[in-house]
């Protein structure tokens, strides 16, 4: 009899974990490419939108993270990673790379991306009302405010005749930002210096190079790279007292001159609820691309005023927020 039930047992244990291994299988898989660990910050407001769509990480959806911390060349393989591991969805976050990356290693798992420049213009949708092909996501079009920036620093220095734009040449945005900004810097009778930087020790040369460029202001990338070094560009323009503008707000809350550059705040919530909505049998070329719809512009003038500058009314009226 004892025989009996431990072989009853036996298989008892067997089926169970035959059941739960279909249950796990079962569970659709999100796979997560992102650029640094500051996308961690992306994950919260992410696990909401899914959450409202009925989706709650390690209940009934699971995700595969894989991070390549700014080693862009890195992306290939991680992406390839996940398309053999099969995942339900692909999600990539902060830029155009990782989404590059993922389109170009699978044409069938869906994937959403996120502030992606000019998601057209680099191919990865057909259009933004119907991106078409496993490709959606949101857009950020920060590197075509270029001119826009350049304008504002312009406006804030106008005796400065020179202005340079610092720039990751491995992000491919790099190069719409240098054009369309040199189209701008042109039509305003200005020298455009391009400064190009892909590592710590490249933005060290790239600021000791200013006074010898004869540069008097700065227009700084919305690259992800330059976001993860923040402290050490507002560090340099304190040191070498370049009037800089920035891409993001974070910038002037830490000591920056001025920002300009969309509201980003809502988009992992909003690109957690097309994950979600993709995982519930949405196809991607039905979900039109998302563009911004609010910018801000923030003025710091404890920075204004050591660097000896009188911030226009014409800015302070236009300013979302003003950092005294």
């Amino acid at each position: 009899m004892k025989r009996r039930e431990l072989l009853l047992g036996v298989i008892a244990m067997m089926a169970s974990a035959r059941s739960l291994r279909a249950q796990q299988k079962a569970m659709p898989v999100i796979g997560f490419l992102g650029t640094s660990s500051e996308n961690a910050g992306f994950l919260n407001p992410f696990r909401q939108g899914l959450s409202e769509i009925g989706y709650v990480e390690g209940d009934n959806v699971a995700v595969e993270y894989r991070v390549a911390y700014f080693h862009y060349d890195q992306f290939p393989a991680l992406v390839a990673d996940l398309v053999r591991r099969k995942v339900d969805v692909i999600v990539t976050v902060n830029g155009t790379t990782p989404a590059l990356a993922a389109k170009n290693a699978t044409s069938t798992i869906p994937i959403v991306f996120t502030s992606v420049s000019d998601p057209v213009g680099m191919g990865l949708v057909a259009s933004l009302a119907r991106p078409g092909g496993n490709v959606t996501g949101f857009s950020n079009i920060a590197a075509s405010l270029g001119p826009k920036q350049l304008e504002l620093i312009s406006e804030l220095v106008p005796q400065v005749n020179a202005i340079a734009v610092l720039v990751n040449p491995n992000n491919p945005n790099a190069e719409l930002l240098i054009r369309d900004t040199q189209s701008a810097a042109h039509e305003n009778g200005l020298k455009l210096v391009v400064l190009n930087a892909s590592n710590a020790e490249e933005i060290d040369a790239a600021f000791a190079s200013l006074v010898q460029l004869q540069v008097g202001a700065l227009v700084v990338d919305p690259d992800g790279f330059f976001n993860s070094r923040r402290e050490q560009l507002l560090t340099l323009a304190s040191r070498h007292a370049v009037p800089t503008v920035y891409p993001r707000r974070q910038y002037v809350a830490a000591g920056g001159l001025i920002s300009y550059g969309a509201v980003e705040a809502a988009i992992p919530r909003q690109a957690g609820v097309y994950t979600g909505r993709i995982l519930k049998g949405a196809k991607p070329a039905d979900l039109p691309v998302q563009e911004p719809t609010r910018f801000e512009l923030v003025v710091n003038l404890n920075t204004a005023k050591a660097l000896g500058l009188t911030v226009p009314p014409a800015i302070l009226a236009r300013a979302d927020e003003v950092i005294e």
